[in-house]
């Protein structure tokens, strides 16, 4: 298991990256759409920002992140939506970077085996710190796609498979089908030729594949279609079908074909992070 301090160091060249993308953008770049259908360039960012305070929140003031479970409650559908549009302004880039810092202090000072409340399943605050990193990396690519990037992957991309291999029961619950209780072998390759394994080596359910692909998928960016996984088995077979590395109800994710194509895909329910 990673630490929290490798995590947070992570997670900080995670955002680094995504920051040199958009840090000198025109302003007609930040109103460029992207693959989230009414989302431009600034929505991704604005939901990020959101996202670091209310996870900033609710590492250090409990009653005030059920204050905005609350909101999420009385506004399920389109808090994510509004929120981000509210948070678009002049700004936005250096509220951002505040948040982040913000967050950084909080999970590093926060009691390592405490649970975090969150939209989903309490959390640890590594696995906060996991989630904020798949998150970004996630939306990054949103954002790397409607400026027509190709990024380059990275070693962090084992936080976002580790969580789309974590969230494999919530895919099928999510999506209304019975939880297998087969254990699935994934094996993938590392961008720099490593193999990273997770699940038990005789599991007779299978996927490979490069791990850039698998976290295209888990994190819905991408089509099953466009991707070269290989499921070996039913359930995993099934699992590439539904798998989401977000908690709540399932995303429409992308359709074949679409991944450089604004407004293919469709913006995870509020708030929405990956289930623990």
């Amino acid at each position: 298991m990673v630490d929290l301090a490798e995590l947070l160091t992570d997670l900080d060249a995670e955002s680094a990256d995504l920051d040199r993308v958009v840090a000198g953008l025109p302003d007609e770049a930040w109103r460029r759409p992207t693959p989230a259908p009414g989302w431009t360039v600034a929505h991704q960012i604005a939901h990020l920002a959101w996202t670091d305070s209310v996870a900033t929140l609710a590492a250090t003031d409990r009653e005030g992140f059920a204050a905005v479970l609350a909101e999420a409650a009385r506004d399920s559908t389109g808090l994510v939506d509004r929120t981000a549009a509210d948070g678009i302004g002049p700004d936005l880039l250096d509220r951002w970077r505040r948040g982040r810092r913000a967050l950084q202090e909080a999970l590093a000072g926060a009691d390592p085996g405490a649970k975090l409340p969150w939209f989903g399943p309490p959390m640890s605050p590594a696995m906060t710190a996991t989630g904020r990193l798949m998150e970004t990396w996630a939306h990054g690519q949103d954002v790397a796609d409607a400026l027509g990037i190709t990024r380059t992957p990275t070693a962090r991309l084992r936080h976002v498979a580790y969580i789309g291999f974590r969230t494999l029961g919530h895919g099928f619950a999510a999506h209304g089908r019975p939880v297998p209780s087969e254990s699935v072998r994934v094996e993938l390759t590392a961008p720099d030729g490593e193999l990273w394994t997770l699940g038990p080596a005789d599991a007779a359910n299978r996927v490979t594949g490069s791990a850039l692909d698998f976290c295209l998928l888990v994190t819905q960016r991408r089509h099953r279609a466009d991707l070269a996984l290989k499921a070996t088995g039913p359930v995993a077979d099934e699992w590439l079908d539904v798998a989401q590395a977000f908690a709540g109800p399932p995303g429409a994710g992308r359709e074949p074909g679409a991944g450089r194509e604004p407004g293919a895909g469709r913006e995870p329910e509020a708030g929405r992070e990956p289930a623990k």
